[in-house]
Formats: C-alpha cells, structure tokens, sequence
C-alpha cells in the first residue's frame, strides 16, 4: 500500500495529465485523491512543494518503468534496445498520463526536471560504458532524444495509430551501434 504523500503525488499526476499545471491546485488534488479537503495542502504547505513533489515522483516512476522487463544486465545492444523499446512503448500506451505530466512539467518547469533527466542519461551512459559502447555519454543522449520524441509523438501527431515495437527497437539499436 502507498504511504499518504505518494498517493497525494499520484494524484497530483493525475491531474496535471488531464487539466495541465494550471489546474494543479490543492483542492483537485484531494478530490483526485479521494481525501479530505485540506489533506494536500498539509503534507505540501505551499504549491512549490506539491509540484516539487510530483515532479520526483514522475522520476520515481519512469526509473521504475525503465526497469520494468529487465530482468539482468543485457548481455546484447539488442537486448537493451528491446528493453528500452518496451518501456517507450509503456510510456505512450499504459503509462500515457505519466508521459503527458512529464512533458507538461518539462515544458513548464525545464529546470525541475532537468537533474532527474541527468540522472537517467548518466544512468543509462554508465550501462553502456559497461557494456563497452563506444561514445557512451552522446549515444545515451542520442537514445533518450529519440525515446522522448517517439513517447511524444506516439501521444500526439501519431495517436491511435500502432507503432510496431520491433520497429522502435531497430531505431535505437542503430543510435547505440552508431
């Protein structure tokens, strides 16, 4: 079960993928929740705080879906590309909403999300040096470009077509081959 200010930065998600920042407020937070009103606003005194917090927990979340179907180290590119791939296509289908808060906090608030974007680049750098990918740092850059811009477009200019997974996992195991 979910402590009180996880289930609170949950439905803070919720509510900025369906109504954007501008209808982020305490009181939609509670009602999303199913709490009292007055429950948000005394685990997040001020709205700083409560965006800070959804803020990391879409962090939280994508690091969680990231790991999602990955079962150990991949032995292959083509092992990580297919990994990766999965969790793009989770982000633009049942993970939608997390993906929609994202890009409006990224939009909206660039410097909030900018350390947990480093984070997940540097991240996913470090696995390929590892795996001895040449050029690691510009191809993880290169991959979560792509990754971003593919979960966007797969929300957007692309909604309600099927993109074949197969597909996006050539794409990036062409950025991470070089």
């Amino acid at each position: 079960m979910q402590d009180r200010r996880t289930q609170l930065a949950d439905a803070a998600l919720a509510v900025v993928s369906a109504k954007g920042l501008k209808g982020l407020t305490h009181r939609a937070v509670d009602a999303q929740a199913g709490v009292a009103v007055g429950t948000t606003s005394n685990y997040f005194r001020n709205r700083a705080a409560l965006v800070s917090a959804a803020v990391d927990r879409v962090e939280e979340l994508d690091r969680l879906l990231l790991q999602q179907g990955r079962a150990d180290f991949p032995t292959s590119v083509a092992s990580l590309a297919d990994q990766i791939a999965g969790a793009v296509m989770r982000l633009a289908t049942e993970n939608a909403d997390l993906t929609r808060a994202r890009f409006v906090f990224a939009l909206d608030q660039p410097e909030m999300v900018a350390a947990g974007h480093e984070r997940l680049v540097s991240a996913l750098a470090q696995l390929l040096e590892a795996m001895a990918i040449p050029d690691a740092r510009a191809r993880a850059e290169a991959v979560s470009d792509y990754s971003d811009g593919q979960a966007l477009h797969l929300l957007t200019a692309r909604k309600g077509r099927i993109m074949d997974r197969a597909t996006v996992t050539r794409n990036i195991q062409r950025l991470l081959e070089g």
